[in-house]
């Protein structure tokens, strides 16, 4: 029966929830490398900044350094979110709204594992 359709199910199985577990360290991976890429390529535009020679090409290399910076911060919060929801996988919480207390369906987790709450819940705060 799928969750959907049963209001009464108030957690994932063990088999849905390894599901899951699989596609957030996917996506844990994949975001990890990337940090890693942005990280070298922050230290390489340091590198280049201090070799620059006119402040026209100065100011750009500063710009694209907080552009990068704004990047490295973006991913480091969503590679914390993933692993939080590693952790709700773990203590028996995740795929439940922390505003409503419904389980969140199944297909949003798909699209958006880290999340932590349902779209009704989403759409009443705004």
């Amino acid at each position: 029966m799928s969750t959907e359709t049963n209001p009464e199910k108030k957690h994932y199985s063990p088999e849905e929830l390894e599901e899951f577990r699989q596609l957030i360290k996917e996506k844990l991976s994949v975001a990890r490398a990337e940090y890693r890429q942005m990280q070298d390529s922050l230290r390489n535009s340091a590198e280049i900044a201090a070799d620059a020679g006119n402040l026209t090409e100065y100011g750009a290399d500063i710009q694209d350094k907080e552009q990068i910076e704004m990047l490295i911060a973006r991913s480091a919060k969503f590679i914390d979110a993933l692993e939080r929801a590693l952790i709700r996988i773990e203590n028996g919480t995740y795929g439940r709204c922390k505003i409503t207390g419904k389980l969140i369906p199944k297909e949003r987790l798909r699209l958006v594992p880290h999340t932590e709450t349902s779209i009704e819940a989403k759409q009443n705060r705004s």
